[in-house]
């Protein structure tokens, strides 16, 4: 299956995901709700997937009373695929459709590499890495079933192109494995149409990453925003920053491009 040629698509058709069906997993807030708000004022048809039912379900309210779309919520747990298949069949019962799934939902813990157990490795893993995999796996079946093609967004992290402060090897070796996996994923799924895309956030004022430099902050290891994230661009991310990049992932505006990672990080990488 090909990519469409768009080059005579007017700008506003371009951006438009009307008639679209997303998932947005870890969508209740911060970053994932950003996307989906995003989503949602484009045109699409969001089911926010969360652990936390309740957030989603208020987060679904709102984004459908401020933008009129079908938004709805599920509990959703990335390291427990039966209910990642439960997500995608009730996206497409309810839109009739899967085209975009966001991968958002994970997790960030802070012990240092020595104190890590094999327990705390794993679970990393399983909501990080596996979770990635095997959430898109199911898109992409369905996807391929419905043969239409479809986009899978990977939110990466800057961690997945360098080491980063002590205290999160699991996290970071997490997402270096998810920048792997988005480029690999491109290769296989690019002959069913399906494009394949990383966005890499920098440190965001996200509820859960504040939440983290508090407890930094609690056992004296850190705990304030780097002074670099506020100098390059004058100011530190919000959630609308990916948001933006992730609306752009999944609109026709991005349709030439797969396998890439996005670096949404105010130059920090570089």
């Amino acid at each position: 299956m090909s990519i469409a040629d768009f080059t005579n698509t007017p700008l506003a058709d371009l951006v438009s995901l009307k008639g679209r069906g997303a998932v947005v997993t870890g969508g209740a807030q911060g970053l994932g709700f950003a996307m989906a708000s995003r989503l949602v004022e484009a045109g699409a048809s969001v089911l926010i997937g969360d652990l936390n039912l309740e957030l989603a379900t208020a987060a679904a309210q709102s984004l459908s009373e401020r933008f009129g779309n079908k938004v709805s919520a599920t509990r959703l747990d990335v390291a427990d695929t039966a209910t990642v298949i439960e997500a995608a069949d009730h996206a497409i019962a309810k839109y009739g459709a899967l085209d975009i799934w966001v991968n958002n939902a994970g997790v960030y813990p802070n012990t240092p590499l020595l104190d890590t157990t094999d327990e705390a490795w794993d679970r990393v893993m399983d909501i990080n890495l596996r979770g990635v995999f095997a959430s898109s796996r199911e898109a992409a079946r369905r996807m391929i079933s419905a043969n239409h093609g479809g986009v899978i967004i990977n939110v990466v992290s800057t961690a997945g192109f360098r080491g980063v402060a002590p205290g999160v090897a699991a996290y970071v070796a997490s997402k270096h494995g998810v920048r792997g996996l988005t480029r690999q994923m491109a290769i296989e799924l690019a002959p069913h149409g399906i494009r394949v895309l990383g966005v890499a956030p920098t440190f965001c004022t996200t509820e859960g990453n504040m939440a983290a430099l508090a407890a930094m902050a609690e056992r004296n290891v850190g705990g304030e925003i780097p002074a670099t994230l506020e100098s390059r661009l004058g100011r530190v991310g919000v959630p609308d920053d990916i948001g933006r990049v992730v609306l752009f992932c999944a609109s026709d505006m991005s349709a030439f491009m797969t396998g890439s990672t996005l670096l949404a990080d105010a130059g920090e990488v570089s």
